[in-house]
């Protein structure tokens, strides 16, 4: 930390709000600081008694990112929730009293950056965290993100505040244990940094770089540090030298008001260039840049003639960021040179306002007037720096897997570092990530043109698919309106995540009916090789609360993102079961088994002419449910399944979920049997069957003629033929009992091709 930053850090709350009231007054055009000064109040009143690590009161902390937000010249409503953004979470204020006092707009962006729950520190042995918790932070962190993008889709002002509380949280990260320092250290340049990036906050993004790079790598961090500063005599007189150059050349020129300075690189961006160029620090020659500053763009061409002819230009060197701005709308020509002493060094020139735009990004663009409506101007900047937020927003709704979402939103923002410009036919520009093809064009443009392609033509010739897009390509798409849609081994294909999300997003809306099928199908095998009982956990409460946690309208959308490979059915069953014992911690014991049976019996008192035909633990005729998961039917041994205040369900005792119970659910299993004379009995059972057969003409007519002549009426028949000729059927109906079942089937089985009849056993 620098000493002007270690003095700040060491002042009293009342003298860091005097200096943030100095800093806002400077650029704000109303004198009124009353909603900063109640803010203040309120926060430190509320965080009074609290103290950080550092051993300061928690208020400074608050102050200094307002501090901060001061910096970029945010207005009065972001300095007042950066100075409450933590009350909510550490205190007993809630969100109702902060939208009372400062009103929506203040409350929107607390809450937006106020994470949903703290996540406790449990160390075990040698300090790390257990697995679980790391699981349970992976969760936390991944639904914070997604909480904190929704809120940014509202009001950008929320990222900026965050990033704020992001960088003092770094600046003060030495007094963090060195677990939790690399673990913040590595979210913050996963994350944080490039997200400053995307919004063109250049300021804030390299400091964060290098205070990540000291954390996670401090001994190349202080060999850098101590190398770069040993050679600062050196590097400001060639600065000085070069700077003389240049002023006194473009003066002659006529370019006039042109500011010219120089900097080191920062520390990250050298260690990027070691890691990736695989070289000492010794060897990497450019190591600072000279910036020219100039009045307008003529100026800034004016300017790069006048140095490329007093000092060689390195071929393969020059960016032109000002005709094709970055995605994140910065601006700027870059070129290296070659010294009079022939050492290397980069020029970056750009207008006055572009350097503003570098330095601050969005923020910049955040011009404040007072107003009756409050808002601002500059929208129209904002909309285009934030396209690449909604093409977020777009894919994580879809994105129901935690662990995927942020692998692919580290990948999103990982690529936006790594650009290639292309041209559509009418001359505008792309920009995309490296290494991408035709597809991710296609689908740049709209999604009815990328599910539409057919193919592509790069420069006038025609391209396979997989190519891969060079700077400069101009880039025509062929669409057929009798396209069948994407291919599945375009997913595979693609580089940019809106393009993976809107192939996803055909998929789920072209096959959902059969998705949902596939996925109910999926979560069903799964929990019939484990021995679950789906019905079980299937509780309307449960339900809803797995449908929220991962975004989805209903059920049956969960259904359809398992079958379409969006979600794991793993995951959903694990998190009902998850949510299953959590609502019913204590295993019953056999006294609470039988009392819950006679509990049922009691509020189920049937009629003498209308009993289920089961006695239970030696009671008659209590209220029963037939598990349709092996459909018993009288005649079979059947077994009782106590689940409190649903009463007992009955399943045949080779039922594929009873013989594969776990251990703790088997204290439910209770004696049932079929009352004497229940097989004669008028009542009716559902039964299912599965017929093997050699497929022919005629198989269900004959079948079906079998069944009427027997006076059986069929609820449901599903039949499947595979490439051999093998027909599988899937049977429903009504029976009076086991006896009357065995003479169907015999009946069945003398039908011509029927090679084999089984009954469904869960």
């Amino acid at each position: 930390m620098t000493e002007e930053r270690a003095a700040v850090q060491s002042k009293t709350p009342e003298e860091l709000y005097a200096e943030l009231i100095e800093r806002v007054k400077k650029y704000h055009p109303s004198d009124d600081i009353s909603l900063i000064e109640k803010a203040y109040l309120l926060a430190a009143k509320a965080h009074e008694g609290q103290l950080r690590r550092s051993g300061e009161p928690y208020i400074t902390h608050p102050l200094q990112v307002a501090l901060i937000l001061a910096e970029l010249e945010l207005d009065k409503e972001s300095i007042a929730a950066g100075i409450l953004h933590d009350v909510v979470e550490d205190t007993g204020i809630s969100m109702q009293a902060i939208e009372q006092e400062f009103g929506k707009d203040v409350a929107l962006l607390v809450d937006g950056v106020t994470k949903l729950q703290q996540l406790p520190m449990e160390y075990h042995g040698g300090g790390s965290l257990s697995h679980d918790k790391n699981e349970e932070r992976l969760e936390l962190q991944a639904e914070n993100l997604r909480k904190m993008f929704l809120a940014m889709a509202k009001d950008i002002r929320v990222i900026l505040i965050k990033l704020a509380d992001r960088l003092h949280n770094m600046r003060t990260l030495r007094y963090q244990p060195p677990e939790k320092q690399k673990r913040i250290a590595r979210e913050t340049l996963d994350i944080y940094s490039p997200l400053a990036e995307r919004l063109g906050i250049a300021r804030i993004q390299i400091e964060l770089d290098d205070l990540s790079l000291k954390y996670l790598e401090p001994d190349i961090y202080y060999e850098l540090v101590e190398k770069i500063s040993a050679r600062k005599s050196e590097r400001e007189a060639f600065i000085n030298k070069v700077a003389g150059e240049i002023e006194n050349h473009l003066k002659e020129a006529g370019i006039k008001n042109a500011q010219i300075s120089g900097r080191a690189k920062h520390f990250f961006s050298i260690y990027k260039k070691m890691v990736n160029r695989g070289k000492s620090l010794d060897q990497i020659y450019d190591l600072f840049a000279v910036r020219i500053i100039v009045e307008t763009v003529k100026d800034c061409y004016g300017a790069l003639g006048v140095i490329h002819e007093m000092y060689k230009p390195i071929p393969g060197r020059f960016k032109d960021y000002i005709a094709m701005p970055k995605a994140n709308m910065y601006q700027s020509l870059h070129t290296t040179l070659i010294g009079s002493d022939g050492r290397p060094f980069e020029v970056q020139i750009r207008t006055y306002d572009m350097h503003r735009a570098a330095e601050y990004g969005i923020a910049a663009h955040w011009k404040y007037k007072e107003a009756s409506d409050g808002k601002g101007a500059g929208k129209d900047e904002e909309e285009a720096k934030l396209a690449w937020l909604r093409q977020i927003l777009e894919w994580q709704q879809d994105m129901s897997d935690n662990r995927e979402f942020l692998s692919l939103l580290k990948d999103d923002l990982n690529l936006f570092s790594d650009k290639v410009y292309c041209f559509t036919p009418g001359g505008d520009v792309k920009n995309l990530p490296a290494g991408s093809t035709p597809i991710d064009f296609a689908y740049s443009i709209h999604s009815a043109v990328g599910n539409k392609m057919v193919g592509a033509r790069v420069n006038g010739r025609l391209v396979t698919i997989d190519y891969e897009i060079k700077n400069g390509d101009r880039i025509e798409i062929l669409t057929s309106q009798n396209s069948k849609g994407p291919s599945r081994d375009w997913l595979s294909i693609v580089k940019s995540t809106q393009a993976k999300s809107k192939i996803n997003q055909w998929f789920k809306a072209e096959r959902r009916e059969d998705n949902i099928e596939r996925g109910k199908e999926a979560v069903n095998t799964y929990c019939r090789a484990r021995g679950i009982e789906l019905s079980a956990l299937m509780e309307k409460e449960l339900v809803d609360r797995v449908v929220r946690k991962y975004g989805f309208s209903d059920w049956n959308s969960i259904l359809a993102a398992i079958g379409h490979g969006g979600l794991k059915e793993g995951q959903i069953v694990n998190k009902l079961r998850e949510l299953y014992e959590e609502t019913h911690k204590r295993i019953l014991t056999n006294e609470e088994v039988l009392q819950s049976i006679e509990d049922v019996s009691i509020r189920h008192t049937p009629s003498p002419r209308s009993g289920s035909g089961i006695i239970v633990k030696g009671i008659a005729d209590i209220s029963v449910r037939f598990s349709k998961c092996c459909s018993p039917v009288p005649g079979d041994e059947i077994v009782g399944f106590v689940t409190r205040g649903r009463g007992v369900s009955i399943h045949r005792t080779d039922c594929v979920n009873i013989v594969n119970l776990p251990e703790f659910d088997r204290v439910r299993l209770i004696e049932a049997e079929w009352q004497e004379g229940s097989d004669e009995g008028e009542e009716k059972y559902v039964a299912e069957i599965r017929i093997y057969a050699a497929d022919r003409p005629g198989l269900l007519a004959d079948i079906s003629r079998t069944m009427t002549e027997k006076g059986i009426s069929i609820q449901s028949l599903n039949t499947r033929t595979n490439k051999r000729g093998q027909a599988t059927l899937d049977m429903t109906f009504e029976t009076g009992g086991r006896e009357e079942l065995r003479n169907i089937i015999d009946k069945l089985r003398n039908i011509e091709s029927v090679q084999d009849i089984e009954r469904t056993s869960g």
